[in-house]
């Protein structure tokens, strides 16, 4: 049992005990309701106190039963609640640190609740697609009234007890309790006061009106529905409340479960679902053990004060890290620290950041132009140029003058780690740190493993990544990594859709409608687009056989290199980011066609969408086959967090496998087909042609 019972005195006590976060697991469920029949088959016990051990009340769902026979087995959560409802001994429940989900259904089900201050509580399912689904959108309303519980359900977002517990009218809390040292105690003396009540109170007996009524839900979902245009469970959640207003209680429950199970089997539902697993999995190295020792690191040196080094700073420094920037030249580092200032008196202008914690962090940054003042450093990473002899400089130059036991780290993109790593006489200690741009904005930091990366660097790197808020994925040595060696593709299959008879905006468009944040084009645009010209120039003589549309070559040659130059492949006019399309560019690609003697012919939206998805798919697929990712969720994070797919579909394997992958592999015999296209490429990666033989998908 993962519930422990005790009584002390004439009160009954019952602790959830499943960390982290007191998971309502099978284990739980049956030790509180076994707690809870002890306690009411023992004349001695008068009242019952139920909580949490450690650092949570409960956070609901056990995420480890996630799919499993055991989430559905008896009692389940809503049986558990019928029975504190039907005790005929008072329980309460003693909540702190973390009430969510079905945590905080729990909590309503009993009869009275003292919180400590501090507490977060939630609703939070709807960031899963879906409604709370064990009475909370038919209990909430009726403690905090329709308006407070329903913004709460709808954004999923918590709210600190003292909050809710000022609420005028609230019936949440019986007690806020003077601290959380303190909650226990005065649990219990709660308890021992309410003991031997004839008539205890249940919230589901409580009444739920809004004075407005139907015109109040009619504004809400007008206010919902336009921010939630990709998900459903928003809207339902004001459906299932306005449930709470109409109906008789046990109907209004009924109707909740309706909806979440039906909710269960949408592709968003299924896709946010993924997408909350796979994070959590993305920090598990399959032979680098949870307990695996770290490194201290108490501070960090950055090598270059450009946008990318500049960005990285921040991160550090926001985490209460000190950072020293190194800078060959003072005018370079005049220049990086003005920006990180101007970023952060950005924030302080919003309200986002409170002058005193900008000045905080400004004070934990120091600048240098030698290399001898990163002696100390427990971490540094290199953000130059991105060209081997520059790194090569850059590492001999660090492992000359680093202590030893540091972690050395690249922020390269694309460039191979391990040679870098040979640069040094300690292999073991260097890894690559890709973060993505902005580096103080974008989620993503691709870790990449060399193959002498020690163990307990990787341990270290993930657990930082942690501390500085990113999503970290571990990705082997490839040109590329996982983002780039996949986007590469994306790219090629971008450009022959502009040979065969598309415009770059009908491209963008149509990938946008799907869900992207931002088409190819425009994507390239605002990265630059001489990036992927040097890429290409250097495919050219280690990669003679990897096919390329010749566009993106003439569009560099013409000096549009993007928003930067104010011209790409599309126009822009000065201080605005508005792509507006180029007569010019088009008729480039018109003669380009021409050249190559290629009719242009009617090219569909879903074409495109399928060109491009697909080509990431099988891409995926082959650095699977080459243990450049250990799990396929992995894949779906790198997009999700560093390449703006959409969330509602779980990224491209996910999607793939909503699709279904025999779908997807005849989709790319299709395109095999095409004459201007890669036939070679499109052949389905012998991992999809495995999975499909065998009627699976990908996990």
């Amino acid at each position: 049992m993962t519930a422990e019972y005790k009584v002390l005195g004439d009160v009954a006590v019952i602790t959830m005990a499943n960390p982290p976060v007191n998971g309502l697991g099978l284990s739980t469920r049956l030790g509180i309701t076994g707690g809870l029949a002890k306690a009411i088959d023992d004349p001695a016990v008068k009242a019952i106190v139920i909580t949490g051990a450690g650092k949570a009340f409960s956070g609901g769902a056990d995420i480890k039963e996630f799919g499993t026979p055991k989430a559905l087995q008896d009692p389940n959560l809503l049986s558990v609640i019928l029975a504190l409802e039907a005790s005929t001994k008072p329980i309460v429940a003693a909540i702190h640190s973390i009430c969510m989900g079905g945590g905080l259904e729990l909590a309503l089900g009993c009869h009275y609740r003292v919180a400590a201050p501090g507490t977060n509580v939630a609703l939070p399912e709807v960031k899963l697609g879906l409604i709370p689904g064990a009475g909370g959108t038919q209990r909430l309303p009726r403690v905090l009234g329709v308006e407070t519980a329903l913004n709460m359900i709808v954004s999923g977002e918590p709210v600190k007890s003292e909050l809710l517990a000022s609420l005028p009218g609230q019936k949440l809390f019986d007690k806020l309790a003077a601290s959380a040292e303190t909650l226990f105690d005065e649990a219990m003396e709660f308890a021992k006061s309410v003991a031997g009540k004839a008539e205890l109170p249940l919230v589901r007996n409580l009444p739920c009106k809004h004075p407005q009524g139907d015109a109040y839900f009619q504004f809400a979902r007008n206010m919902v529905g336009g921010m939630s245009k990709n998900y459903p469970a928003p809207l339902k959640c004001v459906d299932a409340v306005q449930a709470a207003t109409k109906m008789k209680f046990d109907d209004g429950m009924a109707e909740e479960r309706r909806v979440f199970i039906a909710l269960m089997f949408t592709p968003e539902s299924t896709a946010l679902r993924h997408l909350f697993m796979a994070e959590r999995a993305a920090s598990h190295i399959p032979d680098v053990p949870a307990d695996t020792p770290q490194r201290a690191v108490k501070s960090v040196g950055v090598i270059g004060a450009g946008t990318m080094g500049g960005g990285i700073s921040m991160n550090f420094l926001n985490a209460g890290i000190p950072v020293t920037i190194l800078e060959m030249k003072q005018e370079a580092l005049d220049r990086g620290i003005a920006t990180i200032r101007k970023n952060y008196e950005a924030q302080v202008k919003k309200g986002k950041l409170k002058p005193e914690k900008y000045e905080e962090r400004m004070a934990l940054l120091k600048t240098t132009l030698s290399y001898d003042d990163l002696k100390d450093a427990d971490l540094v990473i290199e953000a130059v140029f991105e060209e081997l002899g520059v790194k090569e400089k850059v590492f001999k130059e660090l492992d000359r003058v680093i202590k030893p036991g540091a972690i050395l780290a690249s922020n390269t993109s694309t460039l191979d780690v391990d040679k870098i790593a040979a640069f040094t006489k300690r292999p073991q200690d260097v890894v690559g740190m890709h973060f993505f741009s902005p580096a103080n904005v974008m989620k993503l930091l691709e870790v990449v493993r060399g193959k002498e990366t020690a163990k307990d660097v990787l341990a270290t790197v993930m657990a930082i990544a942690k501390k500085i808020k990113k999503t970290a994925v571990v990705s082997g040595v490839c040109d590329g990594f996982i983002g780039n060696r996949m986007i590469e593709q994306y790219s090629r299959q971008a450009g022959f859709l502009l040979d065969e008879g598309a415009t770059p905006q009908q491209v963008d468009k149509a990938i946008e409608k799907f869900g992207f944040a931002m088409g190819p084009f425009r994507m390239g645009d605002l990265a630059g687009n001489d990036i992927g010209w040097a890429i290409r120039k250097r495919r050219a003589t280690e990669r003679a056989d990897m096919k390329y549309s010749r566009t993106a070559d003439k569009l560099c040659e013409l000096g549009r290199f993007g928003q930067k130059t104010g011209a790409g492949w599309y126009d822009y006019q000065p201080g605005k980011r508005d792509a507006i399309p180029s007569e010019l560019v088009n008729k480039m690609i018109e003669d380009h066609r021409k050249e190559l003697g290629i009719t242009p012919r009617k090219i569909s939206d879903e074409e495109i969408v399928q060109r491009l998805v697909y080509s990431l798919v099988n891409e995926g697929a082959h650095i699977l086959e080459d243990g450049i990712a250990s799990k396929s969720g992995d894949i779906d994070m790198v997009y999700l967090t560093g390449y703006g797919f959409p969330i509602w579909r779980g990224g491209p394997m996910h999607y793939a496998s909503q699709v279904g992958l025999y779908n997807v592999a005849e989709a790319m015999k299709r395109f095999a087909r095409n004459p201007h296209d890669d036939a070679a490429f499109w052949q389905p990666a012998p991992l999809i042609q495995k999975l499909v033989a065998e009627g699976k998908q990908f996990s």
